[in-house]
């Protein structure tokens, strides 16, 4: 099953995102993503790209059923690596990417927005990193570009609290570039892309190749630490009842063990 959709118009790719109903970044997705790029790097006539999600969400978050097959510390730092190393990709594309953000960007799907060059949300989009309402912490480099966005003390506050903001507060905290009606996000994204696309390749791949320049070496270092903090806390008792009240939708007990 097809689960990232992909067509090129008016020299602007379109990704979409089909894993009804959260959009759930399972492993595979992100393999199927990955081969998208792939295509999207192989056809000349492509200078940007769109980003969105089917039906009511952009992406709800990774795959928390596909969590429970993981066994080990490997096992859930391998899957943090795969995500910064795909996101990581994203953010290094020669294209821009553009990501369109309805109903709701939450946990992997956040940090997926973020790894994208620019952001269009619906004015009512839920935006977030929940993970520590289910004992766990974000995985694919949220703990670092998230400050980059919001500053360090709004970073702490939603990361720890787990609570979203609205399309309309991630605008004013620079999480988004712009907020449109609900209904509107992907019309917007695809006039902004066709602007960006209607310039010299030359001159997008170059300006692509240079602002990640700007970019601290130390978010390498933090974006590494975050793969080890990741395997560690989701080696925990509670990570194992976050996961399964979850799962039960219930109210998790957390020990704190």
């Amino acid at each position: 099953m097809t689960t990232i959709a992909y067509e090129v118009e008016s020299n602007v790719a379109v990704l979409t995102i089909q894993s009804p109903p959260a959009n759930a970044l399972s492993s595979g997705l992100l393999d199927e993503l990955s081969n998208r790029l792939d295509e999207i790097e192989n056809d000349n006539t492509a200078k940007a790209t769109v980003l969105k999600g089917e039906g009511k969400f952009f992406s709800a978050g990774a795959d928390i059923k596909e969590f429970t097959a993981l066994q080990n510390d490997s096992d859930y730092e391998a899957l943090s690596k795969k995500g910064h190393q795909l996101f990581k990709r994203i953010e290094h594309f020669k294209m821009p990417v553009i990501a369109a953000i309805h109903g709701a960007a939450l946990g992997g799907g956040l940090e997926l927005a973020m790894a994208c060059h620019i952001r269009i949300a619906g004015e009512d989009a839920n935006l977030g990193l929940p993970e520590v309402t289910l004992g766990i912490i974000p995985g694919f480099a949220g703990t670092q570009r998230l400050p980059q966005y919001v500053g360090t003390a709004k970073a702490y506050e939603m990361i720890l609290t787990g609570q979203p903001v609205t399309g309309k507060e991630a605008k004013e905290l620079g999480l988004v570039n712009r907020t449109v009606q609900d209904g509107e996000v992907f019309k917007k994204a695809f006039e902004l892309a066709q602007s960006i696309a209607a310039k010299s390749k030359l001159s997008i791949e170059a300006v692509m190749r240079l602002i990640p320049y700007s970019k601290s070496e130390q978010f390498a270092n933090g974006v590494a630490e975050e793969a080890k903090a990741f395997a560690e806390v989701f080696g925990t008792e509670d990570a194992a009842e976050g996961i399964q009240a979850f799962n039960e939708k219930r109210k998790p007990n957390f020990r704190d063990r």
